[in-house]
């Protein structure tokens, strides 16, 4: 509530601002009214401050009047909160009139001993009028915040509604029929939370949404595909399974949503997770430091026990079947160090306090604290070192996708001998990703984060199964497509989360290194043969040896120039800001492209770069978009320089797009390819760098004369928070927020040949 602009306790304590739509409606408020609290209180008032006050007063009081009435609308349409937006409405326009009473001031020439109470004769009053105002202002948002969970509460019922019936249809017209219906109200549903996740001010809470939005997302494609192999396959046992787990699947992510937006707790989420290393460290090195304030802030026991319960975690790591023994050796001596170390600071904190030479022993203190701090350092990077690089090793070795491809040839052969003994395998993959998810929860760093890697972690353990099945149901129906096409979408969610982990590994890589925190909204690689029509004939290379040593000096330049622009997106005050995420989205996908340069990261083939050369072509054409709707409202000395830059960037962006696209034959030719569609993106970067901070200057320029008087005027033009967006523009739209819908409308399109699979 620090943040907040009105988390006083003195408006309003049961009051909590949770959202950004509704602290940043605050702001020009709680703006016009400090000048007006704050203004110098001079003996001689010029015609020009009389005049400034009364002119800010009555547009506080005339914006006041139009959001009361905003108010008073909602009001009338949701009975169950009339009483309470009523009685918040009529003391915000109370606090208005009082205002707008208080600095109708008159003129400089007007004699001020005329017994008119005013802002110069009575302060107090205008004070008490602001708290009023501010306290009831930020209730009515409040109240018509509630408006939009009760939206995502409806929509989500709509949703388990035809969940059921879908579990329940027994024929492939019924199905039809009900998916068509099932696809519109899970469009509505994804833009609804889509908007909730971006403008929930808990970083916790916004991670825990994308987790529940992603499963919402792969786990719709999963329905369509695993219900339609039920009805072809009714009697089949895995058929049946692999259903039940998509379905239960489904509903426990639609719960997890209403629980994040009603700040409900399940009995499941009763149970508190297991602190992560990372947190223990961070809580024992602030008792070690804290020492230096205060030598009685903890006792000898309490840190004692603090470090047992930080190595026991640690445990985690040294009792894993997959820790090398070097790696293991090197773990427990950093434990050891950090037991003499703190066994020495603790002699030093008991010496200080008893001795009589003070100064000498504070020093020793210090020394202590030093060397403490150190040694834990240390343990948290040997940990870092473990987890991660175990988590690229996986990735290395996992992204041939061999024991998917062999479960694919033996279901496709009718082969149960086969699938039994590929799916061992697989379970042993998915087993070795658990844990190393588990462990990277351990040193993600930040909350979100380990939020994320425990996502990481349910799915793996829950897809591999789900693969297994499909991959059964196939070898048990060889000749059905359905079965086939089931057993590809389940494959095609573990390589979605490959994807994810590898940007979730460079994520927890950022972090610890300090380049970045947890800001960055989370983005998925794109699937080979989803993007491009043109490159599926295309046969898939990789460079050797001589090829990614030439490849090096360009595939750096393209690592530090992510790097840069991450560095310039930081700066961005508002980083839900357009600009800032499709910059971001760049800045992912080059670094994923000097990861190929080095033969690491999930890029492996060159039609895989080709691909992500391709996606990243269209994010760029976005952000030009994004760019040229900004240069709209610029002057035009500012709108030359910014169009001209974007002029570059699309002839650029056009440019990766033709040539990724363009088919090539022979190893010269994909090699030159290669280096064409490396350097073009090394040239989109440069140019986005060059903007960034042109862009972010101009920004807050016009954000600030966007919060004047003019934006108090808005607030009774606002849209009525209660109405839901039905025009069809706003799902056509290019906001990401709405989890694969083009996708999911894709499927949707096809359930016409339904019949002839």
């Amino acid at each position: 509530m620090a943040s907040s602009p009105c988390g006083n306790s003195n408006f309003d304590s049961g009051l909590e601002i949770k959202t950004r739509s509704v602290e940043q409606t605050l702001v020009p408020l709680v703006s016009q009214i400090t000048t007006l609290i704050n203004h110098k209180d001079r003996p001689k008032k010029s015609e020009r401050t009389l005049a400034a006050i009364h002119r800010v007063g009555q547009a506080v009081s005339v914006a006041v009047g139009r959001f009361v009435a905003v108010g008073e609308a909602i009001a009338s349409e949701n009975q169950e909160l009339k009483d309470e937006m009523g009685q918040a409405c009529f003391e915000a326009r109370r606090a208005g009139d009082a205002i707008a009473q208080l600095t109708d001031v008159g003129s400089a020439m007007q004699p001020q001993t005329d017994g008119r109470v005013t802002v110069f004769s009575d302060r107090t009053g205008m004070v008490k009028a602001a708290r009023l105002l501010l306290s009831s202002v930020t209730k009515v948002l409040v109240l018509a915040d509630r408006i939009v969970i009760k939206q995502i509460i409806t929509s989500r019922n709509k949703v388990l509604v035809t969940l059921d019936k879908l579990e329940r249809v027994s024929t492939f017209q019924e199905f039809v029929q009900i998916f068509s219906q099932f696809g519109n109200e899970m469009v509505e549903f994804a833009h609804l939370t889509g908007d909730r996740q971006n403008d929930l001010k808990d970083d916790k809470k916004k991670a825990r949404m994308a987790a529940a939005r992603a499963v919402l997302e792969k786990c719709t494609m999963m329905l369509l595909t695993a219900s339609k192999t039920c009805l072809r396959h009714p009697d089949c046992e895995s058929a049946r399974i692999n259903k039940d787990a998509v379905f239960h699947r489904m509903r426990c992510a639609l719960e997890q949503v209403i629980e994040i937006v009603t700040e409900a707790r399940s009995c499941g989420e009763n149970k508190v997770l297991p602190t992560s290393i990372y947190n223990s460290i961070k809580d024992f090195k602030g008792s070690v430091e804290c020492l230096r304030e205060n030598l009685h802030s903890s006792t000898p026991q309490i840190m004692a026990s603090q470090l047992e319960t930080l190595v026991e975690r640690t445990e985690d790591f040294t009792d894993s079947p997959y820790t090398s023994h070097e790696q293991r050796q090197a773990i427990l001596s950093v434990c050891q160090l950090a037991r003499q170390d703190t066994q020495q600071l603790v002699h030093a904190w008991i010496e200080v306090q008893q001795s009589v030479h003070a100064k000498e022993a504070t020093e020793e203190l210090e020394v202590a604290i030093l060397k403490t701090c150190q040694s834990i350092s240390d343990l948290r990077r040997e940990l870092h070192k473990v987890a991660v690089g175990r988590a690229s090793d996986l990735l290395k070795a996992h992204g041939e996708h061999l024991p998917l491809r062999a479960l694919k040839a033996a279901g496709a052969e009718g082969n149960l001998e086969a699938v039994a003994e590929y799916s061992r395998t697989l379970t042993e993959q998915k087993e070795q990703l658990v844990e190393t998810c588990r462990l990277l929860c351990h040193v993600s760093g930040t909350e979100p984060l380990e939020i994320t890697c425990i996502h990481a972690e349910e799915t793996f353990h829950v897809i591999g199964p789900q693969i297994i099945s499909a991959a059964q149901t196939l070898a048990l129906h060889p000749s059905s497509k359905i079965a086939k096409e089931n057993l590809e979408v389940f494959c095609e969610a573990w390589d979605s989360q490959l994807c994810d982990m590898a940007l979730l590994l460079k994520e927890i890589n950022d972090v610890f290194e300090g380049r970045r925190g947890d800001k960055r909204p989370y983005l998925s690689l794109p699937r080979p043969g989803k993007h491009s029509t043109n490159l599926k004939t295309a046969k898939a290379v990789k460079l050797d040896a001589e090829e990614q040593t030439s490849m090096a000096k360009l595939g750096l330049e393209l690592r530090l120039l992510s790097s840069d622009v991450d560095s310039e997106v930081e700066k961005w005050e508002e980083q839900e800001h357009d600009i800032v995420r499709q910059s971001q989205s760049l800045a992912s996908m080059a670094y994923n492209m000097y990861l190929f340069t080095r033969g690491e990261g999930l890029l492996k083939t060159t039609l895989d770069l080709f691909h992500q050369a391709e996606v990243l072509s269209e994010e760029g054409l976005q952000l030009c978009s994004s760019l040229r709707t900004f240069s709209s409202q610029l002057v035009d000395e500012e709108k030359s320089v910014v169009i001209t830059e974007t002029e570059k960037l699309v002839v650029l962006c056009q440019q990766l797009q033709m040539g990724a696209k363009t088919p090539v034959q022979g190893k010269t030719a994909t090699f030159q390819k290669v280096d064409s569609s490396i350097q073009t993106t090394r040239n989109i970067m440069t140019v986005v760098l060059s903007l960034l901070p042109i862009m972010n200057k101009l920004n807050k320029k016009y954000k600030s004369e966007r919060t004047s008087l003019s934006s108090l005027q808005d607030w009774g033009e606002r849209p009525d928070a209660s109405t839901p967006v039905k025009e069809e523009g706003a799902l056509s739209s290019k906001n990401t927020n709405g989890f694969g819908v083009k996708s999911l409308e894709q499927h949707m399109a096809g359930l016409n040949l339904l019949e002839s699979k």
